[in-house]
């Protein structure tokens, strides 16, 4: 039996480069059954779509994808920095997938308000070619990290995560994930909301923002390429799935009409919105 979940948000899959955890993230799609989905931006990453690195690993992903909004869940797809080209369709509808920029969602009497968080970067808003190149150092870094992590799987060693070592020691780094998170649940205090949603920076986290103003409910869904996690939301209550602690837990049932979408359309779909 799949799981049966309110709400599931994912983000920064980065579909299309080597630090994607496609299997991962699989196991974890094909256990749940969301009545709603949001993929909060860098799904595809279409900045790295010319290398022309796109396994059948990363198309499951997204025959899966689609095949929740063919059945019973609504999926709306918000558009990311990574995925940027498909904002030239937003407000695009099929079927129960919705793409958009921004979503309110709505939560008894509450509010929570959804996006990727891009808009916060100015590396990304002034210098794109800085954030560019700044992408492809990433994706090469961890597919660096994915080698190391293989030997040290092979002798029975801890894997090690060398972004994430970054992140947690470079003063800059934590003082721009520290700014993000002030100035996204400052912006939803302002305009009333009670919860704020972001991804973009890879940093998995719900926790309470407080000020003068009032307070708001920060939370980030992190990402499938370093940290495999998700925020789900049942019965009033927000959690942080961690695939890592929960994996074992998991069952994984490829359903048959999984099947039946063609990954050579699919992919011909794929580059050309891109």
């Amino acid at each position: 039996m799949k799981r049966e979940v309110e709400i599931v948000i994912i983000s920064d899959l980065h579909l299309g480069t080597y630090g994607c955890k496609a299997q991962e993230l699989l196991h974890y799609l094909n256990s749940i059954r969301p009545k709603t989905l949001i993929l909060n931006g860098d799904i595809i990453d279409v900045w790295q779509l010319k290398k022309s690195y796109f396994p059948k690993s990363h198309l499951k992903v997204i025959k899966k994808l689609i095949s929740f909004a063919t059945k019973e869940s609504e999926v709306f797809y918000i558009t990311g920095n990574h995925d940027e080209a498909f904002r030239n369709f937003t407000d695009f509808e099929l079927g129960k997938l919705k793409l958009c920029n921004k979503h309110v969602l709505k939560l008894g009497d509450k509010k929570a308000w959804i996006f990727h968080g891009d808009a916060f970067d100015a590396s990304v808003q002034h210098s794109k070619w800085i954030a560019k190149l700044g992408g492809k150092g990433y994706d090469l870094l961890i597919a660096i990290n994915n080698l190391v992590n293989w030997f040290l799987e092979k002798i029975g060693k801890e894997k090690y995560s060398f972004s994430k070592k970054i992140k947690n020691n470079v003063k800059k780094a934590i003082k721009y994930i520290g700014d993000f998170e002030l100035t996204a649940s400052e912006l939803a205090i302002e305009n009333h909301f009670d919860y704020v949603i972001c991804g973009h920076i890879h940093q998995p986290q719900i926790r309470e923002v407080t000020n003068k103003k009032g307070k708001c409910m920060y939370m980030n869904s992190g990402d499938w390429v370093e940290n495999l996690t998700a925020l789900e939301y049942n019965g009033g209550e927000w959690k942080l799935f961690v695939y890592e602690d929960e994996k074992h837990t998991l069952k994984n049932e490829e359903p048959d009409e999984f099947k039946k979408i063609d990954s050579k359309d699919l992919m011909k779909i794929v580059t050309q919105l891109a």
